[in-house]
């Protein structure tokens, strides 16, 4: 698998169903701000209902940082506004839910099953001029964790505020992170 890392996301045109509405979304909408693009398998399903529910507990939390969450599977714009209509849990999504029954996004992220027409679990961290800074993909038994998430896109963004600077394992916001040089070679 190669790497998506630093690497600008592909040109991509859907519809999602967003507070009540479907809206067109694009690369473009993206670019200028941070994004999480979140692919999931399948709606009506058991792990991602809890992935969901998490996010929209904490979009609040992400969008403080000015970050919009994308949630992707692919299903249609259409099964998306039944399972929110249907369901307590997404009920509280107030993030665009992307269809892509083509596929067509899911490939651009390498996360397409080809087997089984869904999307492995990967979350994808963006940056304001469409470059990818996180990844992260699981195995289909395994859910994420929001707060998680929100530690790493502001380990991300602080990184970009600071350059120069890195964030060790574990930092949190506030504490100290390093400056790599040959001073701190074996020094840690």
């Amino acid at each position: 698998m190669s790497t998506y890392i630093n690497t600008e996301i592909k040109p991509f045109n859907a519809t999602a169903y967003h507070e009540g509405k479907f809206v067109q979304v694009s690369d473009a909408d993206l670019k200028g701000k941070w994004s999480v693009v979140f692919f999931y398998p399948a709606d009506f399903t058991f792990v991602c209902p809890t992935e969901l529910g998490d996010l929209a507990d904490n979009y609040a939390a992400f969008k403080k940082l000015g970050v919009e969450i994308y949630a992707v599977s692919t299903d249609t714009h259409f099964t998306h506004k039944a399972w929110h209509d249907t369901s307590d849990t997404i009920k509280k999504i107030q993030y665009p839910m992307i269809g892509d029954p083509t596929g067509a996004i899911t490939r651009n992220f390498g996360v397409m099953i080809e087997e089984a027409g869904l999307a492995d679990r990967g979350t994808f961290v963006i940056d304001p001029q469409g470059i990818i800074q996180i990844v992260e993909i699981n195995a289909g038994g395994i859910g994420r964790d929001a707060l998680e998430l929100l530690r790493k896109v502001k380990a991300a963004q602080y990184v970009a505020a600071h350059p120069g600077e890195v964030c060790p394992a574990k930092w949190k916001e506030g504490e100290a992170t390093l400056a790599p040089s040959l001073d701190l070679v074996g020094k840690i």
